[in-house]
């Protein structure tokens, strides 16, 4: 059993015969009062995300969500297909449970397929990618001083903000959880 004292964002437990995940979690100490703890969870199986508030010795038991790697191939319609590492078996998944950090991933790249009990919920890439600059406004040199930024589309056509000194064709590591630009690759 999982206390609400020990709730961590990723933490997936089961509630009223649903599966939830923590996105957010902030444990409260009123100066009158008893403490708590509010959340921001989000059901694993229809994607809906509530705020609710938990007292911290309120236990539910854990849900083991089954992580599984796969690689990307690509995209047909509102589908996506990955494969298997281990088996080769492609699978669809739609659209709506990518999420959005999958703006940042191009095919052929492996990614984690989250599934409880065998039904697929979504996917989680990898905490760092390196991408391709395609288009953005030219660099100058010696603009590596402040810390302005300017637009620029990656290969995989998400948008982002670069330092001023990255030109087009430049090679950037981004973190996929914050979608910001981390350092030249």
């Amino acid at each position: 059993m999982i206390s609400a004292g020990d709730f961590r964002n990723g933490v997936t437990f089961e509630m009223d015969g649903n599966v939830y995940q923590i996105i957010e979690f902030q444990h409260v100490k009123p100066g009158k009062g008893a403490a708590f703890v509010r959340t921001k969870i989000r059901n694993v199986i229809s994607g809906s995300v509530v705020e609710k508030t938990f007292n911290p010795s309120d236990k539910y038991p854990p849900a083991f969500i089954e992580r599984k790697d796969m690689q990307y191939l690509y995209s047909d319609g509102g589908l996506y297909y990955f494969m298997d590492n281990e088996t080769y078996e492609n699978i669809p998944i739609s659209e709506s449970l990518l999420g959005d950090a999958f703006k940042f991933i191009k095919e052929n790249m492996n990614v984690k397929v989250l599934s409880f009990k065998g039904n697929v919920f979504g996917v989680e890439p990898p905490f760092f990618v390196e991408l391709k600059i395609t288009k953005t406004d030219p660099g100058l040199k010696g603009d590596t001083a402040t810390n302005t930024l300017k637009p620029a589309i990656l290969e995989t056509g998400a948008e982002i903000r670069v330092p001023l000194f990255i030109n087009e064709g430049d090679v950037i590591r981004i973190d996929t959880r914050t979608g910001e630009y981390m350092e030249r690759a």
